[in-house]
């Protein structure tokens, strides 16, 4: 927008009655974490309020609407303090979906004005840093505290129009397979008995399912409509030529082999019918047995590399919410050590630590209607449970825990990726990170988190530091001494922690007496490599910095000379010891 059209806006905001629900005043508040909330907060309110806008003017009373002007520059601001990163592509990074907005600046009344556009969420809520958060008048709240607006909102946004529940014209039982259907009869049935308490009717329940002819089969599963098919119906039990039924969606599952170079071995499509191809799928992949000893026992147990049931979860879970309106396809990479799964569309839920923490499923899916039909074939656990077995599963195999990464592709759409490690972690920490009884599953994420050199969120640093779990300065988080002596991992520790200052002052000494004088440059060349891994980028430079100002300070060298030729030298009492 050029200065005119901002001025305009500005003017228009400025004569507003009150702050609104998609308005926001401010005057000189730059909290990084706080912006990143209102985007939230507002993106959602314009959503829920039918507006094709939402602001966040610095610069302007919010009392008075005088035009003061503003000092906050979010154009030179830094994510935080000794970061790279400039606080928009870190507020980008940390919304989800990535929300839509733009900082401008403009000259109003000899007064410089920041304003912030943002365009209202479209497909889900809008989150920052894993929670959504909606305006209530002019308070800024959590979503989920205010459910009757969560409701209305997901409505507004359309979630509740589910496509895979809808009649396909044309297509009929013939375009059904045989051998699918079959398979559907055995699985509900199944599905019926599991949840009848009164064991002697189950011979009598399977009979009664091997009665029914094939449209009243699939009505009492859910899949069909009044005995006419839907689009779950095509994807679960539909021949591979009546694809084209679902056209332009691209009704595939991609499997592919990588070797250790990320070359491209074997592989191969496959189609519909989905509640046949997933085990199709599950036979391609080379699921090795590994000798896994967790109890320290000489005796190995002989595991495989994935679960059957978590790998049949996870690949479920991709047809179960991939949004095949965006037109892609379930893609399974095999690498020698995990297994890659990705499908399109936007994670629902807040976040993996929400699902890990409520009981309760989310009130929402983009594919109700195929979810219900899954769940009635045996295909997925009760909705919402699924994820939480899944990481519970890998707890207690000792395993490392499923890796969510939520990311677009260069189309723009949201796009969920699965990793299934299929190495084992060190025995001794495995051990201790997941059979430790005082550990929820939500920390032995993070945990798990740590082990992988992952990075966590400023909470989970700040929730494990306090209970002794870690140690380090973020974003190079390690596991603490207390942990390291139980894992046999002292020597990582160590080296991790770094040796003392009087060590790093005695190089400093040694190089003086030797050489005589050393240049700032000099003194990097020879303390910077040996610091810990722990100290990255500016923290390294700080490092080096404080040392040599707290040398100076103990009167044990001293800095001569005129810039820029400024030559670090040994002080007048060299015989000080250091400190």
């Amino acid at each position: 927008m050029n200065s005119d059209v901002l001025n305009s806006v500005l003017e228009s905001l400025l004569r507003l009655p009150r702050e609104q629900a998609t308005v926001e005043f401010k005057c000189n508040w730059e909290q990084a974490e706080d912006i990143g909330q209102y985007i939230s907060a507002l993106a959602n309110a314009a959503a829920l309020h039918g507006h094709d806008r939402a602001w966040v003017i610095w610069g302007v009373n919010d009392a008075t609407r005088a035009v003061t002007g503003t000092t906050f520059d979010p154009f030179a601001q830094k994510s935080k303090e000794g970061s790279n990163q400039s606080l928009t592509m870190w507020l980008q990074v940390l919304t989800a979906p990535r929300a839509d907005f733009c900082f401008y600046e403009v000259q109003h009344q000899q007064h410089r004005v920041v304003m912030l556009e943002i365009h209202p969420a479209r497909s889900t809520p809008v989150a920052f840093q894993h929670v959504r958060y909606i305006r209530v008048d002019s308070h800024k709240v959590k979503l989920a505290d205010y459910p009757d607006k969560e409701a209305r909102l997901w409505a507004m946004l359309g979630v509740k129009d589910d496509w895979s529940g809808e009649l396909v014209p044309g297509a009929t039982f013939d375009d059904l397979d045989v051998a699918a259907v079959a398979a559907a009869r055995q699985r509900f049935a199944d599905f019926l008995i599991r949840s009848e308490l009164d064991t002697t009717r189950h011979a009598s329940i399977r009979a009664e399912v091997a009665e029914w002819d094939d449209a009243t089969l699939l009505n009492k599963a859910r899949i069909t409509k009044q005995g006419r098919i839907t689009r779950a119906a095509l994807l679960l039990l539909g021949k591979d030529e009546a694809s084209h039924f679902l056209a332009p969606a691209d009704i595939k599952i991609s499997w592919v082999q990588r070797d250790a170079q990320n070359g491209t071995g074997l592989s191969a499509p496959f189609g519909i019918p989905f509640l046949l191809a997933t085990d199709k799928v599950y036979a391609r992949i080379r699921n090795a047995t590994l000798d896994h000893m967790p109890d320290g026992t000489l005796f190995p147990t002989p595991v495989p590399q994935y679960d059957p049931w978590v790998l049949r979860e996870a690949l479920h879970n991709c047809i179960a919410h991939q949004d095949y309106l965006l037109g892609g396809k379930i893609n399974v990479i095999e690498h020698p050590d995990r297994l890659v799964l990705t499908n399109l569309g936007q994670f629902i839920p807040e976040s993996v630590e929400w699902m890990l923490e409520h009981q309760s499923p989310p009130e929402h899916y983009r594919n109700q209607w195929l979810i219900d039909g899954m769940i009635r074939l045996r295909m997925i656990e009760q909705a919402g449970s699924g994820i939480q077995r899944m990481f519970r599963t890998q707890r207690d195999r000792l395993f490392p825990l499923p890796d969510y990464v939520f990311s677009t592709t260069p189309q723009g759409h949201p796009r969920v990726e699965l990793t299934l490690q299929g190495q084992v972690l060190d025995p001794k920490f495995t051990r201790v990170l997941m059979a430790r009884p005082d550990l929820d599953l939500g920390q032995v994420l993070w945990l798990d988190r740590v082990q992988k050199g992952q990075p966590l969120s400023a909470d989970a640093v700040k929730e494990l530091r306090a209970a002794g779990l870690i140690e380090g300065r973020a974003p190079k988080v390690f596991i603490s001494a207390k942990v390291a002596d139980a894992v046999g991992q002292k020597a990582k520790y160590i080296h991790n922690r770094g040796l003392g200052d009087s060590y790093y002052q005695q190089l400093v000494l040694d190089y003086l007496k030797k050489y005589g004088q050393a240049t700032r440059s000099d003194l990097d060349d020879l303390l910077l490599a040996k610091l810990p891994d722990v100290l990255v980028g500016q923290q390294r430079a700080n490092k080096v910095k404080n040392l040599m100002q707290g040398m100076r300070r103990a009167q044990l060298i001293e800095l001569r000379g005129k810039r820029p030729k400024l030559f670090w030298h040994l002080a007048d009492a060299t015989d000080k010891p250091p400190k």
